[in-house]
């Protein structure tokens, strides 16, 4: 046997340090990572922590305490207190902009491909509902720790052309998401990430019979000890584990199995990221587990429910006035309505009396109230925070509102900086499986100018429209070398930047600064219908007017209006007063 040969079979038993072989893992390696972090996810508590909290949440919060048959009120201020506070950081009006880097050559050149990303972003945002997903993301950092966005291309998907395939992200539990160096939060910077998930028997032993897999026969469901979940039911389920890791050229590579048989043989995902988003609420040193929002609040809702139940004992007890009746005089007593009670002789009021009721102290209620407020206060979810209070000043409550929104501003950018993560998985799924696709873009000038010639030449008729968008076939995959920076505009903050936006156009064109063309292409998309044919016909109008002031003037042609190029713009047909106003620089505020 050669030097070389035995080098090779040693490099590919050592591999990279992840696996016996560089051809990928086992069943049996991936068994012994993911037995590895189970071990650490318990010695951190991390699965009971969870279930109590989702209890608490959800109100079983009395769940394993023996109450022999005393009352167990429960008063959730917390799900009010996460609900109210996840709804402050996530936003309805999330968006994506992708623009080209200000260094990077030819940048006018990728203007259109920034374009056509960022509608394709917004598709994706919409069809995968990102607005809701969001939210579910952020809830389940706050009552479980941490939130993590799985996103996976699904080539089946319909697309209403030739080119099928689809982005999907889904919410995956903290608990079923193992890292390879628990002691770093960073994901693109693990070794390995495994995802798990519960399915059917019958359509695991499927998926790995189409793959090929040789040992499909031996899937079974799991048993009591192979399963740590709340679900006790593992007669026809078992754990399909899905592990990924990063060559030596960082490419993402993947691959399926069961603790015990393979489902399917490695593969490369296509992308250089792990499609893994993940949110910890709160940061814990050397451990990428956070601490969830609602770990710090359960003793002060234990504490609030346990003064009520005491405090509903005592009324239940002794609230209601008891009658002391002499047993010698008056054998037994009646508390029928009405009934007479027979004595023999005697002082018929030393006979019975009402004991008087006892009294709670009012400190209990306000003790209750100062718990309550007082946590509520620590998490921002105050009185002006709620709209609670009498609105007498108006910017009062606005520096309130915002001082109390002030605790949950990091957990706030910590969210959009996981948006910008989740675009950046998008876009390396884009550039790598969307291919061609037909969309439709603006007419390019030099189809503009054949057009117009052959108009010149007589080759089309005088009448002919030409089109502001025509259907041509974009390939996605030059998005792999385009450098692209991604730009988040996120909640309130967007619509005051349009409306910051649409002041200055509108004080630009008053000061005649630019021109109704400029003032059009500038403005944010939404706020005129239609709004590139309004352009093209102003451009013909232009045209026309500047072919007038060259020669003799021109009489008008199909329907437009000739002015004075001197000063004012050309109007077309159908103008309102208003953009009338506009077109002549007027102001009209």
């Amino acid at each position: 046997m050669t030097e070389q040969t035995e080098t090779n079979k040693r490099e590919e038993r050592e591999g990279d340090g992840l696996f016996e072989s560089r051809r990928g893992p086992t069943p049996e390696e991936v068994a012994i990572l993911y037995d590895k972090s189970r071990k650490y996810k318990t010695a951190l508590d991390l699965y009971d922590c969870v279930n109590t909290n989702e209890n608490f949440y959800i109100g079983k919060q009395w769940e394993g305490v023996q109450a022999n048959g005393l009352p167990t009120p429960v008063f959730n201020f917390l799900k009010k207190d996460v609900m109210f506070v996840v709804s402050s950081i996530t936003s309805d009006n999330l968006k994506i902009q992708a623009t080209p880097l200000a260094a990077s050559p030819a940048t006018k050149d990728l203007a259109e491909p920034a374009r056509v990303l960022n509608e394709e972003y917004e598709a994706i945002f919409e069809r995968n509902d990102i607005v809701s997903l969001l939210r579910e993301f952020a809830r389940d950092a706050a009552v479980r720790g941490d939130g993590c966005i799985y996103t996976y291309w699904n080539p089946d998907a319909e697309t209403g052309q030739d080119a099928k395939g689809a982005i999907v992200s889904e919410i995956v539990e903290n608990t079923r998401v193992h890292f390879g160096n628990p002691n770093d939060r960073r994901v693109q910077s693990q070794p390995w990430i495994i995802v798990e998930s519960r399915e059917i028997v019958r359509k695991v032993k499927k998926q790995a019979r189409e793959n090929g897999s040789e040992d499909w026969e031996s899937i079974s469901p799991d048993d009591d000890n192979t399963y740590l979940g709340q679900e006790r039911r593992t007669d026809d389920k078992v754990t399909k584990l899905f592990v990924m890791w990063k060559d030596e050229n960082g490419e993402v590579w993947g691959y399926e199995c069961t603790q015990k048989a393979e489902i399917r043989k490695p593969w490369k995902l296509g992308i250089r990221r792990y499609p893994i988003v993940w949110l910890s609420w709160d940061y814990v040193a050397d451990c990428y587990h956070g601490q969830a929002m609602i770990t710090g609040l359960i003793p002060n809702q234990i504490f609030v429910n346990k003064l009520w139940a005491m405090a509903m004992i005592s009324l239940m007890t002794s609230a209601y006035p008891r009658v002391i009746y002499d047993r010698t005089r008056v054998p037994k007593w009646s508390n029928q309505v009405g009934a007479a009670i027979g004595i023999n002789g005697g002082d018929v009021n030393s006979v019975a009396r009402n004991m008087d009721p006892a009294t709670i102290s009012p400190q209990i209620s306000q003790f209750i109230a100062a718990a309550i407020e007082t946590t509520n206060s620590n998490l921002g979810v105050t009185a002006a925070a709620t709209g609670e209070v009498r609105p007498d000043n108006t910017s009062a409550i606005i520096a309130l509102q915002r001082a109390a929104a002030t605790p949950s501003e990091i957990t706030k950018q910590n969210l959009y900086k996981c948006v910008k993560d989740l675009a950046r998985i998008y876009l390396e799924f884009i550039a790598e499986f969307y291919g061609k696709r037909v969309i439709d873009m603006e007419t390019p000038e030099s189809l503009t100018q054949q057009l117009n010639d052959a108009i010149q030449i007589g080759l089309l008729p005088p009448d002919t429209e030409l089109p502001e968008e025509i259907q041509l076939e974009f390939d996605f995959s030059v998005f792999k070398d385009l450098p692209m920076q991604m730009k988040l505009d996120v909640g309130a903050s967007s619509y005051y930047s349009e409306i910051a936006a649409m002041q200055t156009l509108d004080n630009l064109l008053m000061q005649k600064q630019i021109n109704i063309v400029q003032y059009l292409e500038r403005m944010p998309d939404g706020y005129i219908p239609d709004r590139r044919g309004l352009i093209s016909e102003i451009k013909k109008a232009m045209e026309v007017a500047q072919s007038a002031q060259l020669g003799a003037p021109t009489a008008p042609t199909n329907g437009e209006i000739a002015v004075d190029a001197g000063e004012k713009e050309p109007v077309q047909p159908g103008f309102t007063n208003l953009q009338r106003k506009i077109t002549e620089g007027e102001d009209v505020r």
